[in-house]
């Protein structure tokens, strides 16, 4: 019998890992020993494996730059127009690997390593993730610019380098211990610091009225210093670019001021200005309305506009001179896409430049700031709308809230055209919220000064036209849309789950991977034999690596035959990991009341962050680590019911637990989640949903056949109508003798007897102020869990549903949603076109 292959000799068998030819092996090992002596010439002669990663990482970036420059000089060439994705989050996780594939270089570097005695893996184990966002918001920003550049788009990433990005968690004793994520510490092969186009960026001052314009003067400067990094797309050529800024001091900064003698301290003093770019706020789906937060939204939006407007002017490659002057082609030339409202100030910043730097008309500034400008909304949970403080605006941007004053005075004028004697409707759509402290609603603001405002799936943008912004909707109804989120097939399948990718290509080639709508091909196999066999195998191998790493990280035995059951997203009441917590509790009540039943085995997998100061959901992490506790180690359970809450779940874990999950968990309230994008993943990669009608989960459904989801619970209306009702979880406690039982064994100490009172919040919540109505939907998600449970049983029925799922996932590509975003709000067409190579003859 042949010897078992190793994971060098099967990951060469991937094809979607691209050719290894002998040149190019041959070239990368030379570059690599090139770029190895180079790190060795400064100051050492014995390398580490952070030394191998950095030679391979710039032996890869070898391949970029090249195509990066050409993709440049084509744009200013050719002179398209330039969409801008302003975001105060890009969550990237880790390049290298991603750029391999989207180079067509895996396999080629494997081989070059392998024959310098190296594991490629373990080189890309030595990358720090880019943790630069929360979650579903930063993590969609970096999907988009991975399909803008597939897409042929000239598109730029705009936001902030923050030294610090989202923390890293430790569960110590249960509970979540954050630390900084000092992810710059060894550097960052990737960026390119570009100080040529340092910017400066003003703050604070005060407004003078001349006979010549407005001026904003005596203000404090901070320069904004760009970082590029390379975006390639996907075997086109092309290579776009997300710019960054970092904030610095001026060398003058608090030294011009007469402190005597107090050198030393304006020196220190610099870092006030330098901590603008210093850390990420770690909050999902909460504002929290602190100066630092709004200088940060500021100085991305000041910095990034000046660049756009530089590069409007002059259109030949490298050059300066002014070519442009007219303001009117703006629109045409320029898109910008605000993500959520954190870059709202765009809207007034822009409106600034035109008219006290460029000295438009107001009616002239305006029509171009709309045509120019697009808001994408992200949330109707009212504790995340950004509404600040006008005290704050005065102080910082005094200009900015003139500015802002007028849109105001403009709009409302227009609506009480349109409605009049209404004053109600004039109060609930002003820019200006009054009462205790007058405030800015952020949301109007991007409303009023955009073109298009989207929702990010089908149900969430129905919703925002039906309540949050029903006002806005029936004066323009024309500007609302919806953009059903997506993710990108490269990083979420190629890369993240070769060996089904793999299996996939063998069926139906590999153009899928440029177009994910042709995944429908897959059905003409549904009841073939050798595909299901596959299907499940390729599974059961990314359990298994994951099974290893999970008892390498935890020192618990994992049962690779129990279902993987996952539930990996931010800690929050409306994601309700406490539905989940209460699922695991009745199953294990279950089983321990009938032992000897033959119980489906499960591996329950809770990960995610709670933001460090948000009390509940850092209760949450804690119960769940109780409950695993108890139950970990209950011999009568042994390896049928297993409690895994994952440490530090980041995009590199999720890249992880997504090839293994069986069962995916999508549980949200109706109503809540605007879309979700894990749920697109793990439906993607062959795992099965258990979900609410909430977000995508309902245009999943449409497109795999509701049957092949498990749906549970109330949907929107019926959330609605209980409102109405009143929600009382007393009624439920006591109807329902498994929930009593265990919110009674919570609430007495049975999973903390060391502390039985730990968990008394929590159980108060859930009996008292529950705006999620946990208990409403706790019935009708243990009979479909149990649905879920007999299913897992019969092999070859849970394949069919999933090859299903795969085969209906081609809607749910990120190149499918920015070629809506493209055609439907920034007027572009969207190519798949390669570009020259820069070997090419040109």
């Amino acid at each position: 019998m042949s010897k078992p292959l190793t994971d060098q000799e099967k990951r060469k068998q991937i094809s979607v890992r691209g050719l290894a030819g002998v040149e190019n092996v041959a070239d990368l090992k030379t570059n690599f020993n090139r770029h190895l002596h180079f790190t060795l010439v400064k100051d050492r002669n014995v390398a580490t494996k952070r030394d191998y990663y950095f030679a391979l990482a710039n032996t890869v970036r070898d391949h970029l730059v090249g195509r990066w420059i050409r993709t440049q000089q084509h744009y200013y060439e050719k002179d398209p127009k330039r969409v801008y994705y302003l975001s105060l989050e890009f969550y990237m996780g880790r390049t290298l690997q991603n750029t391999m594939v989207n180079l067509g270089l895996e396999n080629a570097c494997d081989e070059a390593t392998y024959q310098l005695g190296l594991d490629m893996e373990e080189l890309q184990d030595m990358e720090e993730d880019a943790g630069l966002g929360n979650g579903g918001l930063g993590r969609l920003a970096a999907c988009f610019l991975d399909s803008m550049a597939s897409l042929g788009l000239a598109a730029y990433g705009y936001g902030i380098r923050y030294e610090f990005g989202i923390f890293n968690q430790r569960i110590v004793n249960g509970w979540q211990v954050e630390e900084a994520d000092d992810w710059l510490r060894y550097g960052n092969p990737w960026e390119k610091a570009r100080p040529e186009y340092m910017r400066p960026v003003h703050f604070y001052g005060r407004v003078e009225h001349t006979a010549d314009g407005v001026k904003w003067v005596d203000t404090q400067v901070v320069l904004a210093l760009p970082y590029d990094t390379p975006v390639p797309g996907y075997k086109n050529n092309v290579v776009n670019t997300m710019r960054l800024w970092s904030a610095k001091a001026p060398c003058e900064f608090n030294l011009k001021d007469f402190n005597v003698g107090g050198y030393i301290q304006a020196v220190l003093d610099r870092n006030l200005a330098e901590n603008i770019s210093r850390v990420l706020y770690p909050n999902d789906n909460f504002f929290e309305g602190k100066e630092l937060r709004l200088k940060q939204e500021y100085f991305v939006v000041a910095a990034t506009l000046q660049d756009i407007i530089r590069r409007f002017k002059s259109s030949k490659f490298g050059s300066t001179e002014v070519v442009r002057t007219d303001f009117t082609t703006l629109p045409d030339k320029v898109a910008i896409q605000l993500n959520d409202t954190h870059p709202a100030m765009a809207i007034p910043e822009l409106m600034r430049i035109l008219i006290d730097e460029e000295k438009l008309s107001w009616d002239k500034a305006w029509d171009i700031c709309v045509r120019t400008c697009a808001y994408t909304n992200h949330t109707v949970l009212p504790e995340a709308l950004e509404r600040w403080p006008l005290d704050l605006f005065q102080n910082l941007l005094p200009r900015h809230l003139e500015i802002i004053f007028e849109i105001n005075r403009r709009h409302l004028e227009r609506i009480a055209a349109l409605y009049p004697d209404d004053a109600d409707r004039l109060r609930r759509m002003s820019l200006i919220e009054e009462g205790g402290q007058k405030k800015i609603n952020m949301a109007h603001l991007c409303i009023v000064g955009s073109h298009a405002v989207n929702g990010v799936a089908r149900i969430h943008s129905d919703i925002i036209k039906d309540t949050v912004f029903k006002d806005f909707y029936e004066v323009d109804p024309d500007k609302f849309q919806n953009k059903t989120n997506g993710i990108t097939p490269r990083r979420w399948l190629v890369m993240c789950n070769p060996g089904l990718a793999d299996v996939i290509a063998e069926r139906i080639g590999d153009d899928y991977i440029r177009d994910l709508d042709q995944l429908k091909k897959l059905l003409r196999f549904e009841n073939d034999d050798s595909l299901i066999r596959d299907i499940a195998k390729i599974k059961q191998e990314n359990k298994l690596k994951f099974a290893v790493h999970l008892e390498e990280h935890y020192k618990v035995k994992i049962n690779p035959e129990s279902m993987f059951d996952v539930q990996v997203k931010r800690i929050h009441e409306y994601k309700r990991q406490l539905l989940n917590c209460l699922h695991i509790i009745t199953l294990y009540n279950r089983i321990k009341k009938e032992p000897k039943k033959a119980w489906t085995p499960r591996t329950i997998m809770i990960g995610g962050k709670a933001a460090p100061g948000y009390h509940t959901a850092k209760m949450i992490i804690r119960l769940i680590t109780a409950i695993g506790d108890i139950v970990n180690h209950d011999p009568i359970v042994g390896d049928r019911l297993k409690v895994i809450f994952l440490e530090n779940y980041r995009v590199t874990l999720a890249e992880k637990v997504v090839p293994a999950a069986d069962l995916s968990e999508q549980i949200s309230t109706a109503g809540t989640e605007a879309s979700g994008t894990g749920n697109m993943k793990f439906m993607l990669n062959g795992a099965l949903t258990i979900g609410t009608m909430d977000g995508a989960n309902v245009e999943m459904a449409e497109e795999a056949g509701e049957d092949n989801l498990f749906i549970f619970g109330m949907r929107v209306e019926d959330v609605e109508a209980l409102d109405k009702k009143g929600y009382d979880a007393s009624e439920y406690y006591n109807r329902i003798p498994e929930l009593k039982q265990a919110i009674d064994q919570i609430s007495g100490g049975f999973y903390s007897p060391k502390e039985p009172e730990l968990f008394k919040d929590i159980v108060n919540m859930l009996m008292h102020h529950d705006r999620f109505k946990v208990f409403a939907d706790y019935e009708d998600y243990i009979k479909c869990q149990d649905k879920v449970s007999a299913l897992y049983k019969n092999t070859k029925e849970w394949t069919k549903k999933v090859i299903h799922n795969i085969a209906g996932s081609g809607k749910f590509s990120s190149d499918r949603t920015i070629a809506q975003y493209a055609r439907e709000i920034w007027g572009m067409e969207p190519s798949l076109a390669k570009i020259a190579a820069p070997d090419d003859p040109r």
